[in-house]
């Protein structure tokens, strides 16, 4: 995904052009050829962030017809033509907004405009410490309630899976067992915690030729694994053009990535040999070969099959830290 700049003015234009030269984005003027509505809704879709030049009042009602989640809503920072302020308007934390008005007001010499409560307070903000940290949010409300109670200078408890190295913040403590607020790792939570879910797995696929979409769709139910927790798919490169295997990895917004046999035989660890498939295949694993060899970790889900498909899960290494700002 990428940055998108819109102007409305040629002043506007060449304060675009600069943010765009510096962040590796677009850069248009409204009207040329789309209208502001049509940009808009064309960005807010496919974008990572979108940078409006100009009032905040136009951004406000340009993307007021998009916005849905904080969870999904892209980053929109609006600044102002003479580059005096840069404002994020949407997605402060979990879409960057407040990272990205930083980051612009550094370029062109802006002041940025952070009116999130925990920034203002200089408090621990535990939806942007999961997006510095590669983590998917879940059970987003909660996200209130955590941030509330480090305002009001309450502790926070936090389960990880995951170690997390330095010291933690104020108010903030890991706890290894007991009742707790937040939790970092891949089991089934409940509503009534916020679940970060690092995005550090990959799916080892092996299926049978013209396999529907469908089918892999039931099977990777079944598998009981969080699809927010998958990066990458993976399998031999029999399957690259695999209608059934592309569409369902498209519908995830999933990468795949294929290796040849010999490239599976080399990877390291012990695998769930089969007979049928080194026949078939010319390796003797398919999806834990796979999934090993693209996440450069270790298997956390052996081999599972039924209905001529085979999944199996690995981890990519991953350690955690405090960090909570992150450049773009």
């Amino acid at each position: 995904m990428s940055i998108a700049c819109l102007a409305f003015t040629e002043k506007g234009m060449k304060l675009a052009r600069l943010l765009a030269n510096e962040l590796g984005a677009t850069a248009e003027r409204s009207g040329h050829p789309l209208t502001l509505r049509a940009w808009t809704e064309k960005h807010f879709h496919s974008d990572r962030a979108l940078i409006y030049v100009g009032a905040v009042g136009i951004a406000v009602r340009a993307v007021a017809p998009f916005v849905q989640s904080k969870t999904t809503d892209p980053a929109v920072v609006v600044v102002d033509e003479c580059a005096q302020f840069a404002v994020p308007l949407l997605s402060g934390h979990l879409g960057g907004a407040n990272d990205l008005a930083r980051k612009v007001a550094k370029i062109c010499g802006a002041q940025p405009v952070i009116t999130t409560a925990t920034d203002s307070n200089g408090i621990f903000a535990v939806d942007e410490w999961a997006r510095c940290q590669q983590c998917a949010v879940l059970h987003a409300p909660r996200i209130r309630n955590v941030s509330g109670a480090l305002l009001a200078g309450q502790p926070v408890r936090i389960k990880s899976e995951m170690p997390v190295e330095g010291t933690p913040p104020q108010n903030v403590h890991l706890v290894e067992d007991g009742p707790y607020d937040v939790y970092v790792g891949l089991a089934p939570q409940p509503e009534s915690v916020l679940w970060l879910v690092p995005q550090i797995v990959v799916l080892g696929i092996g299926c049978r030729k013209a396999t529907p979409c469908r089918a892999l769709e039931n099977a990777f139910t079944a598998f009981g694994l969080t699809p927010q927790a998958v990066c990458a798919v993976a399998s031999i490169d029999l399957k690259a053009q695999e209608g059934g295997l592309l569409e369902f990895c498209r519908n995830h917004d999933w990468m795949l990535q294929t290796y040849s046999a010999a490239e599976l035989a080399q990877a390291e660890g012990t695998f769930t040999p089969s007979a049928f498939v080194e026949k078939t295949t010319g390796v003797d694993n398919v999806c834990e070969r796979a999934a090993v060899l693209c996440s450069g970790g270790i298997l956390v889900k052996p081999k599972t099959a039924g209905g001529g498909i085979t999944l199996a899960a690995a981890v990519k290494p991953y350690r955690m830290d405090w960090r909570f700002h992150n450049e773009w």
